[in-house]
């Protein structure tokens, strides 16, 4: 009985994980805003555990994507497994041990089959286009409980959109000359295009992909944010927007 009290206690002891969600377009800087807020938070007095888990692991293999017909529309909302990214996220809140979250690589643009563990952390950072959407963007799922139901933060990394264009343009060109080199890119095709070529297949994939989707579904969830971070043309914040 003393045994059974025991491990009861050592579950309610732990408060549960404070949850912080960072939104935004794909190029706006989501991903170094994720890791630089964990090495803050982490330098914090006690030295809280902070872990950092992105939501494109969540996305549906490319072999699942291509049998649905939404490899044109991966990052959209019916590209992810949503029930599985919630199931994770409740979870963790609930302080389950070892939580897995699948591993996503931008190299093969795929889910890798690696899991990374979190196992009762202080704060969870989760990253990705989708934290702050809602039942309105997943009308094709039964289930009415999404991720922004489990943040006790959230941030929006925000900018022009012309300019996160730009961003996204000036990247693709900087890849195709160094990540789509690499054995085994899922882009590597790309390095073959002359210059004019690249820069038209970047600008046709903003266009039709991941312009349109911040478009659709995720400037759409900006207000929701607790915190708008809005950056200029040098990647420099320039606002900060703290709803009350």
């Amino acid at each position: 009985r003393n045994s059974v009290l025991h491990q009861f206690l050592d579950k309610i002891e732990k408060a549960p994980p404070f949850i912080i969600g960072i939104a935004g377009s794909v190029a706006v800087g989501k991903s170094t805003t994720a890791r630089l807020l964990k090495a803050l938070l982490s330098r914090w007095e006690n030295h809280p555990k902070v872990e950092l888990v992105t939501t494109d692991g969540f996305l549906y293999p490319n072999e699942v994507l291509e049998e649905k017909g939404l490899m044109s529309k991966k990052g959209f909302p019916e590209s992810y497994d949503i029930k599985r990214l919630v199931n994770f996220v409740s979870d963790v809140k609930a302080c389950k041990r070892n939580v897995t979250a699948p591993v996503y690589s931008h190299l093969t643009y795929n889910i890798t089959g690696d899991v990374k563990c979190v196992d009762l952390p202080d704060v969870l950072i989760i990253e990705g286009l989708n934290v702050l959407q809602t039942g309105m963007n997943y009308p094709h799922e039964p289930h009415r409980v999404f991720i922004s139901d489990f943040l006790d933060f959230s941030l929006y990394v925000d900018a022009d959109s012309q300019q996160i264009k730009e961003w996204y343009v000036n990247r693709f060109m900087k890849f195709r000359d160094g990540a789509f080199t690499k054995p085994g890119s899922y882009f590597s095709h790309y390095t073959k295009l002359s210059n004019q070529a690249a820069l038209d297949k970047a600008e046709g994939i903003w266009s039709s992909i991941n312009g349109l989707n911040l478009e659709q579904n995720i400037l759409p969830t900006r207000e929701r944010a607790h915190l708008i971070l809005r950056k200029g043309a040098d990647h420099m914040v320039e606002e900060v927007l703290l709803r009350k």
